[in-house]
């Protein structure tokens, strides 16, 4: 229970620092953060987290990193289930915090969409359905990448946590624009069942694409990253 209890707190920290700096002050008058704000704030909660429960449950925070890890062979399918069960849940317990805290504003507005992540009209950019699924697929392919590589056995010791949350800062710079980034079933879930209505029709999308890329990862790196090659 305690790798489970570390996935919940870890993914409660994900949703709250991730999606807090997004509702909360992104576009604060004057002082806002940004995108820039908000893609560090995505990459120093994993940052901090994987260094805090890193060895307690392998700080994945995330169920298509948790695919895509039995998929690359370094994480059972036994513990799938009751990690992902974990994630998710931690990350609607954020998504709860954080309404309690947003809403206690006047100009809270759900219909602002509350970082929720989609396409089409509910795209920040108005991108499309396609441009929306092969953003997903492709930014968490590539996260998979790197958090395979970054705990090879053979990478350099101790550096992983910063090049995985670096990498999470850099796949929100590219993607927010798109799709406000997911990359994360756990995070899109965590404010989507707040907002309701779109936001849960178009969460499919961000639970089928990043698994799709992580699973796609675990591939290329079993590949290039092999031993034998």
């Amino acid at each position: 229970m305690q790798k489970y209890g570390a996935e919940f707190i870890g993914t409660f920290w994900l949703v709250l620092g991730g999606c807090g700096s997004a509702v909360l002050a992104a576009a604060f008058p004057d002082v806002g953060i940004g995108l820039l704000g908000v893609s560090l704030a995505f990459g120093l909660t994993v940052l901090t987290m994987a260094f805090a429960i890193g060895h307690i449950s392998g700080c994945h925070l995330n169920p298509a990193v948790s695919v895509g890890l039995w998929a690359g062979g370094r994480f059972p399918a036994k513990e799938l289930p009751p990690y992902i069960v974990a994630q998710v849940l931690g990350g609607v317990a954020a998504g709860g915090v954080l309404y309690l805290i947003a809403s206690g504003t006047a100009g809270f507005n759900l219909s602002a969409g509350f970082a929720s992540n989609g396409y089409g009209v509910h795209s920040p950019g108005g991108y499309s359905l396609l441009s929306a699924l092969v953003t997903e697929v492709v930014m968490t392919m590539m996260f998979l990448l790197v958090i395979l590589g970054a705990t090879d056995a053979r990478a350099p010791k101790g550096f992983a946590p910063i090049a995985i949350g670096l990498c999470l800062t850099l796949i929100h710079l590219i993607s927010i624009p798109v799709t406000n980034t997911s990359v994360n079933p756990a995070r899109s879930t965590g404010v989507a069942v707040f907002v309701g209505d779109w936001a849960i029709s178009q969460l499919w999308l961000f639970w089928m694409a990043p698994i799709i890329g992580a699973i796609l990862g675990a591939i290329i790196y079993r590949f290039i990253g092999s031993e034998k090659n």
